[in-house]
């Protein structure tokens, strides 16, 4: 792709009672009312279709989309519609993965490049957002996705995940988290202790020796579901992050992702990634480790604010090994 092409979102004019705009991308379309978005797309057959979802699931996995750049893989926003990332190409999909849709040629399937994809959602994401509604926020910590146009929360929908170069706290990388630059402890974690290790490196090698205390760091997250990197070898990725009710999509792997529950518990769904027949159910406790493989979709439940470290590795050629073959699709064989 051509990374000079500009694209604009196609929207509508703002709806005359509900006061939302409409966006058209390919044959899709989405609009929202008081109460849901809706999804129509037509059919590689002529077939007019469409999916109704709950606005606030939607705003929460549309969120995920729009911060995590479509992510690795598959971001399922439920059992019907989500995208692929192929890292400049997006898939945008409706029941493609969805055995009834499959199986009555309702499904559609159409690849746009990633900024088109992107400018559209980052639109609609700020359009449908109003005033005191935070996607990224634990539901007891924000208002209400519902009603008729009513402002905006552009501070919200426009976070930048925190990505350290390195390593969180190094000179001139990614700063802490203090109430100074407005990260407070998060109600859940008022227990978690702030202090920090206590380095003693040799004279010549203070800006190469670092730790950090991981736990106070996380215990100021205002979000949910949505890991940083906090340090970086190459392309190995340490991702932490706070969780807390639902996962709000169902992610597709393209490659292995390593989980290590580090407080409370959480519990995942795992199916297969193409027909969502049910695999695993998997309950983490602190100090449990898992992998989910790359042919799995997961959605996590977290009863309680937790902590969660999910390792990624980054490569931009792991996933074309995994899809040719050379390389497995878990992470370990007993």
């Amino acid at each position: 792709m051509d990374t000079a092409t500009k694209f604009d979102a196609i929207a509508s004019a703002p709806h005359p009672v509900f006061g939302y705009k409409s966006f058209s991308l390919g044959d899709f379309s989405f609009e929202r009312d008081e109460y849901f978005a809706h999804i129509k797309w037509t059919t590689v057959k002529g077939k007019p279709m469409s999916h109704t979802m709950d606005i606030g699931n939607f705003l929460r996995a549309l969120m995920r989309d729009v911060g995590w750049g479509f992510f690795y893989g598959w971001v399922n926003f439920d059992s019907v519609f989500g995208t692929t990332n192929h890292y400049s190409t997006v898939d945008v999909f409706a029941g493609t993965y969805n055995k009834n849709f499959k199986d009555a040629n309702a499904d559609l399937l159409q690849n746009f490049p990633s900024e088109q994809v992107r400018v559209t959602f980052v639109d609609m994401l700020e359009d449908w957002t109003n005033e005191g509604f935070d996607p990224y926020a634990a539901p007891q910590e924000t208002g209400t996705p519902y009603g008729r146009k009513n402002g905006s929360n552009l501070p919200a929908v426009r976070r930048v995940r925190q990505l350290a170069d390195r390593c969180v706290g190094l000179k001139g990388d990614l700063a802490m988290r203090t109430d100074e630059n407005g990260y407070p402890v998060n109600r859940a974690f008022a227990d978690v202790p702030q202090d920090a290790p206590e380095l003693h490196p040799e004279p010549g090698f203070e800006d190469q020796v670092h730790a950090f205390n991981l736990f106070a760091y996380l215990s100021r997250s205002d979000v949910i579901w949505n890991p940083s990197f906090t340090s970086v070898v190459k392309h190995s990725y340490m991702c932490p992050t706070t969780e807390e009710h639902i996962l709000p999509v169902v992610h597709g792997n393209d490659r292995v992702e390593w989980f290590f529950q580090m407080s409370d518990e959480i519990s995942w769904e795992c199916s297969d990634k193409t027909t969502a027949e049910p695999r695993a159910r998997v309950i983490m406790k602190a100090g449990d480790m898992a992998a989910m493989p790359a042919d799995c979709r997961h959605q996590g439940f977290s009863p309680k604010r937790s902590m969660l470290l999910v390792w990624e590795n980054g490569s931009p050629q792991v996933v074309y090994d995994i899809q040719e073959g050379r390389a497995p699709v878990n992470p370990v064989s007993f």
